[in-house]
């Protein structure tokens, strides 16, 4: 027996089974019969066994033929089926064979078609324009639209309802009928309608369900008409007037029947698909109605030309420009941006290569600012938001070149400012010139990551890779770029479309523009596949044939400036990078053989020529910046002095100097100093290159003094950061080739050098220093506030520079030993002073050596404090003995002290700004030209100032971090790291020399954020605020905070820098207070200084709500209190929770007099103010008055006597001065209260009141 196959089985396993079966003859489970063909009937099916033909048909047994209905429902008849003529003995395989033909038949013989003798015709230029645009809401969108299918329906079924008719009228094709019923104006008359259809207009018998449904229409046709005729005309319109309203005039038809003689062009009949008049599209071909005139001042939708020029909405253009279109506004030319993102889609060549086009113009003029003052909103940033840049990075792989090279255009407009390549060329000559700031946008912090522990927060790594491709565009446009592969499509266009020339320098600005980016961004440049191969084999030949003519066809094969900055540019982002440049591929060739030949003779037009001669002279620079190449030097050497002398030549003639040879001049002057730098010495080389030349126009162009010379020219993104030189070219000269920034500080740079080696000339150059441009120059420094953007850091980095070369050269006039002080210069020793502490504040990521330098030299110089010698600290302490009992000693006596330690106070300063000593360690490098050591051009990323603006206070902050924070300030003075104390003291004294003598230094640091910082002496440890010299220096920085003119300029409203909001640090105060404080009356000063009536009701209530127990020991009296009583009292409170608070204090005996003086006279005035009132208040204030006048009557024997006497007695005072209250007599009066008030005719008050305490009538007597 044979056994059933399995599924493990082989089919080796199946096949030997199979012969088996057959060796063995047995009988199949399923038979092979003919089944009957259905679709032809029984004697269709016996037809194929009559023939003799046998078909397989495999039949299962116990299964019927037909398988059996789920629901009863009647057969299926098809309408075309019985018109079709079929033969009876045809074999349906047989005519499905026949028509499935093999695809051989059909593309055997593929024959084209003469097209030589059809003629070639032109379109004419006309006068009319595209027709008027026909929104879609105003259509009907089922008129006329039916299936071929439905069409045949409808003809069969008028074709039986003809035959059905008893008339010959009702002929006529129904279907035509209604075409042209639906083209009829709604507003005809009846008997007009009737005329030119003759049937009914809006019935059709479609829904009756019966045979002659065409007689049934008729019949109620017939029945409306005559109760139509019965009507009068008012009753007519008021019908008419009911339907209008229920049904809505977009429900009829305004359109009147198509009339040939009034269509814009009359059709043809040999016109194909022409039989049908579609009155709706040939309304296109009408001439364009005129703009209308806008008279509101409503926004309206941005519209451009072609070359991006806004148009104005009134403006008539011709229509033959092209500008008109089939757009929602067919009457305006112009193009919107929607318009154009949906053109730029469009399955046409043409019109995706023009959308592209234009964006690309709009993208240049929004970037040149053109648009900032017509348009609402950035045009850049529109853009951008709405997937500008996938728009272009899908143009890229267009496969139309025309397109491709739009989308390329379009990109270089997007990225590149050519004017911030200008300016960063110009600055390549200047002293540490070819350093920049990486083009990254503001660092975002991310939320998600805030408060969790450091081990588990996701890496920058992890968080990138994370994003999507559009959350990483919307942040960094050139990293979105970078995400979506861009880098190996620019790389294809080059290799193997081969562009013309301008997309080809296109392409090499959009690599600088991101190689600048970061030095990531410059890797991934130089890591995509052959694409810096493609750029050197083919724009960097070493050898190439002239070009034929001027206009050139082609750049490949030819050497293209743009290729060897762009190599520059990579080599100065890293020195790894310099060095894969020069070695793997080939650049020391390259150096060679662009260095040695001359541009007159590389066989290139003239300026293209000394452009590739400089930027070969700038590579060849930016390597020896980073000791490489220095052996190609030795090689090069006679040729490198031939051209020193040749332009030594140049310069010291007559004729001026073109601005391209200037620059290869510059160029090869940067390179000798680098090579120089490398070597040991660089005095040599540098002597005679500069002219001393004392008068500088710089001062007008600074920077520092004029922060509105860095404000954007154009539109500003913060997703794609740029210079913004565009506005900085024609407001200042700093940026441009005749920049007076370049010369002043190579002038100061060489003074400096000249001056520590022979210390005996610096005397020579006092008269430099003491220049008026100088003087005022260093004058208008004092109290600016430069802005630090992308815009501004790149000319700031110089101008730094440049004030800290000056004040060197100032301290060594001030401080010089071997020869005589200056007296004129030392009489500005202040003025260097200040200008050297702001000069800390403002130094940006990259000058952390010379933050170092100030800080060591010049910010702790005793010579620099003329204050000290001066006699200012016997000034101070004379100011201080106006002041009755002081518990701290006199400010002079501090002020001594602290100039005594200056050196211990500097090096505390400089241990704590231990964690830049890397920084600190590279940027000397690059700024003593230590060319082993440097590792990149690129400054590290821009987020601001090295140091914070509030770095005097870094110790005292570095403290609470390390303590206050983790221990919760419980520690005592034994438990906290060794010279914490110490630390603390120099920062006070530090502080408090900056208060009193350099008060400007500080201006950059809010009075709120002073407070704030100054309070973690409170917060660092449990007992360090009563170790006494901690609290003398503290008592004297408090007394300064709140001078009148600091008190009012103290805004606790405003969150403090690094706080979420000042209510938090008092809340924390709060706590401590009540822990630590044991009634210390400096911290209590610092409790009461926020709960002036000026600032928020918050504070109060929690000192007097949450905090009720520290009332107990506030005992700070009104003489150790340095604030007005007034600040307090003054206006009247209106809180009433906060009067509530205050009445139960006094009530409950939490809040007397001898324990907390100063609140209490506050509570008693609050309330004695408002309660006798007579200002109109709200009812709820009203009733509140008076429930406490209430429960001040009633006030029992439990109450201790002393605050009871003093509510009543102060109560009847204050009524005496103010004046009679008024209260209604259903609820109180003054007469039953004979035992509350004495008599109303004693005008003076009670005697206890005149016991009373000091302080507590001090409190009152403001009232």
């Amino acid at each position: 027996m044979l056994r059933r196959p399995k599924p493990t089985d082989s089919e080796a396993d199946l096949l030997r089974e199979q012969q088996e079966l057959l060796a063995a003859r047995g009988q199949s489970s399923v038979a092979v019969v003919k089944r009957p063909d259905k679709r032809r009937g029984d004697a269709a099916a016996a037809e194929p066994h009559e023939q003799g033909i046998q078909r397989d048909v495999v039949t299962i047994e116990d299964l019927p033929d037909e398988l059996p209905t789920l629901t009863p429902a009647p057969p299926k008849k098809s309408r075309f089926k019985q018109e079709r003529v079929r033969f009876e003995d045809e074999d349906p395989d047989e005519r499905l064979d026949r028509h499935d033909t093999h695809i051989s038949a059909v593309l055997s013989r593929i024959i084209e078609r003469d097209t030589s003798a059809v003629p070639v015709s032109l379109p004419c230029i006309t006068g009319t324009a595209f027709p008027k645009v026909l929104h879609r809401s105003v259509m009907d969108t089922l008129r006329g639209r039916k299936s071929i299918f439905a069409r045949q329906i409808a003809a069969q079924r008028a074709k039986k309802e003809d035959v059905q008719s008893l008339n010959g009228s009702g002929t006529r094709d129904r279907s035509s009928a209604s075409r042209h019923v639906e083209n009829m104006e709604t507003e005809q008359p009846e008997s007009d309608v009737m005329d030119r259809v003759g049937g009914p207009v809006l019935l059709t018998g479609q829904g009756l369900g019966i045979a002659n449904s065409a007689m049934e229409t008729m019949k109620i046709h017939e029945e409306n008409q005559s109760k139509l005729q019965t009507m009068s005309q008012s009753e007519i319109l008021e019908e008419q007037r009911k339907l209008l309203a229920q049904l809505g005039k977009e429900d009829f038809l305004n359109e009147p029947l198509p009339n040939k003689e009034e269509l814009p062009i009359k059709p043809q009949k040999e016109w194909l698909h022409m039989d049908k008049v579609e009155s709706e599209k040939l309304e296109w071909t009408r001439d364009l109605p005129a703009p209308r005139k806008q008279s509101t001042k409503k926004a309206m939708q941005a519209r451009f030309d072609f070359a991006g020029t806004l148009i104005p909405p009134t403006k008539d253009l011709p229509t033959h420009l092209g500008l008109h279109h089939h757009g929602e506004e067919p009457e305006l030319a112009g193009y919107s941006l929607q318009e154009l993102f949906l053109l730029s889609r469009s399955q046409l060549n043409q019109q995706r290569n023009l959308a592209v086009s234009t964006l690309a113009n709009v993208l240049a003029k929004a970037r040149a600012g053109e648009y900032i003052s017509s348009l609402k909103g950035s045009v850049l940033s529109s853009l951008l938001d709405a997937g500008l840049l996938f728009l272009l990075r899908f143009s890229l792989d267009d496969s139309v070149e025309g397109v491709m090279s739009a989308a390329v255009h379009a990109l270089r407009a997007l990225l590149v400012s050519s004017d911030d390549e200008e300016c960063l060329d110009n600055a390549f000559p200047w002293l540490l010139g070819m350093a920049t700031f990486p083009l990254l946008p503001t660092a975002q912090e991310d939320e998600d990551d805030e408060g969790l522990d450091e081990t588990i927060k996701e890496t920058a790594r992890e968080k990138e890779e994370k994003k999507t491709d559009h959350d990483v565009a919307s942040q960094d446009v050139v990293k979105g770029f970078l995400k979506m592969q861009g880098l190996p499509r620019l790389r294809y266009i080059l290799e193997v479309v081969r562009p013309s020339p301008r997309v080809v320098l296109d392409i090499l600005e959009v690599l600088i523009r991101i190689a600048r980016h970061s030095t990531a961004a410059a890797t991934q440049i130089l890591a995509c596949p052959r694409l810096m191969n493609t750029v050197i084999s083919e724009f960097l030949p070493c050898s190439w044939a002239p070009a034929t003519s001027q206009a050139l066809s082609s750049l490949y094969g030819l050497p293209v400036a743009l290729a060897m900055k762009l190599l520059r540019v990579l080599a100065s982002a890293g020195r790894h990078a310099c060095a894969r440049i020069l070695n793997s591929l080939g650049g020391k060739e390259l150096l060679s053989r662009f260095v040695v030949v001359e541009p007159s003779e590389m066989l290139l037009e003239t300026g293209e020529a000394l452009r590739c001669s400089t930027e070969a002279l700038r590579l060849f620079a930016v390597a020896a910046s980073y000791g490489q190449a220095c052996n190609l030097y030795t090689d090069l050497y006679p040729v490198l002095v031939k051209r020193l002398q040749a332009g030594n030549l140049l310069c010291a003639s007559s004729e001026a100097v073109p601005f391209l040879e200037l620059d290869r001049i510059k160029a090869l002057m940067v390179l000798l100093t680098r090579v120089t730098q490398t070597a040991g010495s660089h005095e040599e080389l540098q002597r005679g290159l500069v002219r001393l030349d004392y008068t500088s126009t710089m001062w007008s162009s600074s920077m520092i003094c004029n922060p509105g010379l860095s404000a954007a020219g154009g539109e500003v993104v913060p997703s794609l950061p740029g210079l913004g030189c565009s506005r900085l070219k024609t407001s200042s000269t700093m940026a441009g080739p005749n920049t007076p920034l370049s010369l002043p500080t190579a002038l100061l740079y060489l003074l400096n050098t000249i001056t520590s080696i022979h210390k005996g000339l610096t005397k020579k150059f006092s008269h430099l220093i003491l220049s008026d441009s100088v003087l005022s120059y260093l004058r208008s420094c004092i109290g600016a506030m430069p802005s630090v953007s992308h815009m501004s850091a790149w000319i700031l980095h110089h101008e730094h520079h440049l004030l800290y070369l000056l004040l060197r050269l100032a301290h060594k006039l001030v401080t010089a030993t071997s020869v005589p002080v200056d007296p004129e210069v030392a009489k500005h020793a202040a003025l260097f002073h200040q200008v050297s502490l702001a000069l800390v504040s403002w130094l940006l990521p990259g000058s952390e050596y010379l933050a170092h330098e100030l800080m060591s030299v010049m910010t702790f110089s005793h010579c620099l404090l003329p204050e000290g010698v001066d006699g200012e600290t016997e000034v101070a302490a004379l100011a201080e003995l106006q002041l009755k009992d002081r518990t701290s000693p006199a400010v002079g006596a501090l002020l001594r002290d602290a100039l005594q330690h200056l050196p211990s106070i500097r090096g505390c300063y400089l241990t704590h700004l231990a964690h830049l000593e890397s920084s600190v360690l590279s940027s000397r490098d690059r700024y003593l030209g230590r060319t082993p050591f440097v590792s990149s051009h690129l400054l590290p990323e821009l987020t601001g100032p090295s140091l914070p603006t509030d770095w005097p206070f870094l110790p005292l902050i570095s403290l609470y971090e390390r303590m206050g924070l983790s221990a919760g300030g419980e520690q005592q003075v034994e438990s906290l790291p060794a010279g914490s104390v110490q630390s603390v003291t120099h920062c006070l004294q530090w502080l408090l020399v900056l208060e009193s003598w350099r008060e400007q230094a500080l201006t950059v640091v809010p009075p709120v954020a002073k407070l704030a910082r100054l309070a973690c002496v409170f917060l660092c440890s449990s007992d360090l605020f009563l170790e006494r010299p901690v609290q003398e220096l503290t008592w004297a920085l408090f007394r300064g905070l709140t001078r009148p003119a600091q008190l009012e300029a103290l805004d606790l409203g405003s969150p403090p820098p690094g706080l979420a909001s000042f209510h938090d640090l008092y809340s924390a105060l709060l706590a401590q207070y009540e822990a630590v404080s044991f009634g210390d009356p400096l911290f209590g000063c610092f409790m009461l200084l926020p709960l002036q009536r000026r600032y928020s009701v918050t504070m109060r209530l929690a000192v007097f709500g949450e905090h009720v127990g520290m009332l107990r020991s506030l005992g700070v009296s009104l003489q150790q209190l340095p604030i007005p009583l007034e600040k307090f009292t003054s206006p009247m409170e209106d809180s009433l929770p906060l009067l509530r608070l205050y009445f139960r204090a006094l009530v409950t005996g939490v809040l007397k007099r001898n324990w907390c003086p100063v609140l209490y006279a506050v509570a008693v005035a609050h309330l004695n103010a408002f309660i006798f009132s007579q200002d109109e208040v709200a009812e709820e204030k009203e009733a509140a008055r008076r429930s406490l006048l209430r429960k001040t009557y009633y006030l029992t024997d439990e109450v201790p006597s002393g605050t009871r006497l003093y509510l009543k007695e102060t109560f009847h005072y204050l009524h005496l001065l103010l004046s009679p209250l008024y209260i209604s007599l259903d609820v109180l009066t003054f007469s039953d209260m004979s035992g509350f008030f004495v008599s109303p005719g004693v005008k003076e008050p009670p005697a206890s009141f005149s016991a009373a305490p000091t302080e507590f009538r001090a409190g009152l007597q403001h009232l």
